[in-house]
């Protein structure tokens, strides 16, 4: 098996574990708050990571002076990113983070493409005007005043790529194991302290119905599905990874519908189609 196919194989995976994200953690937040969510989710992925790190004997990565920059800097752009992802939740629905969060692939284009130093086809940039249109559809809606839930996202999906970027470069000093468990180690009392400042305290009957929720975001999405995204990363480009992610809005509404009740508004829907098409088109090869 190549290697190529092994990166899509983790992407599919990775898919199926994400698209559970916002469900699970719309739930936690009802419950405890969003930053608390992110905290205790935090805090069960350390487990998680240092069981795997000493099972491995991956701690003595930590000593490579070289991957200190690259640590720090993943650790930076993906805990700023999930505070607005779980800032974001507060505000709007499962549906609408998974499409918008998709939107990284249009922020790729244009950190890479436009701005970068990636050559820009005409094709590609259809692509990318049809995803903006798409984003303007779902966020602005009959009342011309933005969701302030989906604008937190949509910023958290410009972070991304940048946050997919350092993690690239830090996964060729480390592991994934050892890339991920620093950055839970780091991010968990910062985000603990922002929870104490800006959250209600929580109470115990509150945190023991949201441990459930917590416990399977913490070890399937901050774990497995983030270890399965950096090999996924390191196998195959940034952009067409987050273009093959494309499938989670899709299973998100599904299951969204059956264990939430969302029912898809038209809107959402018409804004849907143009977004995933222009992430199709923009990793398609030009020649």
């Amino acid at each position: 098996m190549t290697e190529q196919r092994k990166g899509e194989l983790y992407m599919l995976g990775l898919a199926l574990l994400e698209s559970w994200f916002p469900i699970l953690s719309i739930v936690a937040i009802k419950q405890i708050g969003a930053l608390h969510t992110y905290a205790f989710s935090l805090f069960v992925s350390i487990f998680f990571f240092v069981a795997i790190m000493i099972r491995k004997n991956l701690f003595s990565e930590l000593k490579n002076r070289a991957a200190h920059k690259y640590l720090l800097l993943t650790s930076f752009w993906i805990s700023i990113l999930f505070v607005l992802v779980f800032w974001g939740m507060q505000y709007t629905s499962a549906g609408n983070m998974s499409v918008i969060i998709f939107m990284q692939v249009l922020f790729s284009y244009l950190y890479f493409n436009v701005f970068g130093d990636e050559k820009m086809h005409l094709l590609h940039t259809f692509g990318a005007v049809i995803m903006g249109i798409g984003a303007l559809v779902i966020l602005v809606p009959d009342d011309m005043v933005f969701n302030k839930g989906d604008v937190l996202i949509m910023i958290g999906a410009a972070i991304a790529p940048i946050a997919n970027y350092y993690s690239k470069k830090t996964r060729t000093f480390c592991s994934s194991e050892t890339i991920l468990g620093f950055r839970s180690m780091i991010a968990f009392p910062v985000i603990m302290i922002m929870a104490w400042m800006f959250e209600p305290a929580v109470d115990m009957k509150s945190l023991l119905k949201a441990l459930p929720y917590l416990f399977l975001i913490g070890f399937l999405i901050f774990g497995v599905s983030k270890i399965l995204r950096m090999e996924a990363l390191h196998r195959i480009d940034i952009t067409k990874l987050s273009a093959l992610l494309a499938i989670i809005p899709m299973i998100t509404m599904f299951f969204a519908y059956f264990y939430l009740g969302e029912v898809p508004e038209f809107r959402q829907m018409l804004g849907v189609i143009p977004v995933l098409l222009g992430g199709y088109i923009l990793t398609r090869r030009v020649s």
